[in-house]
């Protein structure tokens, strides 16, 4: 395989995981076994069998659990150190063709990558877990298993094309993420809340005041005695 084509599915390997590990690992699994797609010797494993049941059940399990409110992020919130971790060494396992040193850094931008595109899903289903009704999580949920099945095609299909479209995503993501943070901080404070913590401030109190704070009512050394005399010391 080309050079820019193991990029491009190296990271898209990693971008998917971060989403759905288990919807990549399966799409990629059955296009490798039924020569659809050509991939690195490193990842032939995925085409196993048995690699293959296990992430079809996985993700028939996620499939459901990432529909229901509440139930997401605590998936999600477990899946932290499975998505990212797993992210990274399929992304290595892409570019190991390529050679030691591409490798590493395919496992370095890989997890960081994996990392990135796993923080927006989970925090985004944060927010979204906010309005009571169930359709908005089924929609996201709906939305984010096409969306890893359309980056997976396109990054085996049009390398180069998928490679704009990750520059738009990381760029997205840049702008995204901290408004996401703030918004998760305020739900989480409002959850705190409910259990006495995360109290708001309290608004600063005037000091009180003293009697050394009063006016004097002892005239000034030179007022004027009212009489008309000047005043003499």
């Amino acid at each position: 395989m080309e050079a820019v084509a193991l990029i491009a599915l190296g990271m898209g390997t990693a971008w998917a995981s971060g989403i759905n590990l288990y919807a990549a690992v399966f799409m990629l699994g059955v296009l490798g076994s039924t020569g659809h797609a050509a991939l690195p010797p490193e990842l032939a494993v995925l085409t196993d069998p048995l690699v293959i049941t296990a992430a079809g059940f996985m993700y028939c399990v996620e499939f459901f659990a990432d529909k229901v409110p509440g139930v997401d992020t605590g998936w999600d919130a477990i899946h932290s150190f499975i998505r990212i971790p797993a992210g990274a060494v399929l992304a290595a396992g892409a570019m190991a063709e390529v050679g030691p040193a591409a490798e590493l850094a395919g496992l370095l931008i890989g997890g960081s990558l994996a990392a990135t595109s796993h923080v927006t899903k989970a925090g985004g289903r944060v927010l979204i877990n906010t309005s009571p009704e169930p359709v908005s999580n089924w929609t996201a949920s709906l939305t984010e298993d096409l969306a890893v099945i359309a980056g997976l095609w396109t990054a085996l299909n049009h390398p180069v094309v998928f490679l704009a479209l990750l520059a738009v995503f990381i760029i997205l993501a840049v702008w995204l993420l901290p408004r996401i943070w703030r918004g998760v901080k305020f739900v989480g404070c409002r959850i705190a809340r409910l259990f006495g913590g995360c109290r708001e401030p309290e608004p600063p109190r005037e000091p009180e005041a003293t009697l050394a704070d009063l006016p004097s009512l002892k005239p000034p050394e030179d007022a004027d005695p009212g009489d008309g005399t000047p005043h003499r010391p």
